[in-house]
């Protein structure tokens, strides 16, 4: 069923349960490698609020959260240049701060990310995407969770916006070509 947003029309893409069976697999995946530690997850707002919230459900072990606010997309594109708006107010002194991103196309967000974080006393860091777009991601940063590797279309849901609308929804939706 296709969805109207603002101006544009978007059709389905990737269902609830996909999503659901590769956010458990990053969990699992970041429980066998820290169950003897509490890390920090750090989530990027806004659109990892939800990855966020199901990854911590599905976390058997001890952990902290806490949130960064960047900013760089207006409408369907990126800016180019990524502007900080909540920053960390966390002691990550001897920390693992594993980043939760909703998507990494350019990753320009990403090295903003790693470029605050390396300013920081934290014993290591990772990062984790739930969608990784490797046809424009060309950057040197290792990620080192990947849920799903998507073509480079629009995707809104499940966090996901169009100048502000379609986070709520349960599964994802690509931009409909004209």
């Amino acid at each position: 069923m296709e969805i109207h947003l603002h101006n544009k029309t978007f059709t389905p893409y990737i269902s609830e349960s996909e999503i659901q069976q590769s956010v458990k697999n990053i969990a699992k995946k970041i429980s066998n490698n820290y169950k003897n530690e509490t890390p920090l997850f750090l989530g990027v707002l806004n659109g990892s609020f939800i990855f966020c919230a199901d990854l911590l459900k599905e976390y058997k072990h001890a952990c902290n959260i806490s949130f960064i606010k960047l900013a760089s997309y207006e409408q369907t594109t990126s800016t180019g240049t990524v502007n900080e708006l909540i920053g960390l107010n966390e002691d990550l002194t001897n920390r693992t701060v594993i980043v939760l991103e909703d998507i990494v196309d350019t990753g320009n967000t990403l090295e903003k990310i790693v470029e605050i974080l390396k300013q920081q006393p934290i014993k290591e860091f990772k990062i984790a995407t739930l969608f990784l777009k490797p046809d424009v991601y060309k950057k040197e940063i290792f990620i080192d969770y990947v849920g799903l590797e998507i073509k480079n279309n629009f995707i809104v849901g499940y966090g996901l916006d169009y100048d502000g609308l379609g986070r709520n929804l349960k599964e994802v939706y690509k931009l409909k070509e004209n």
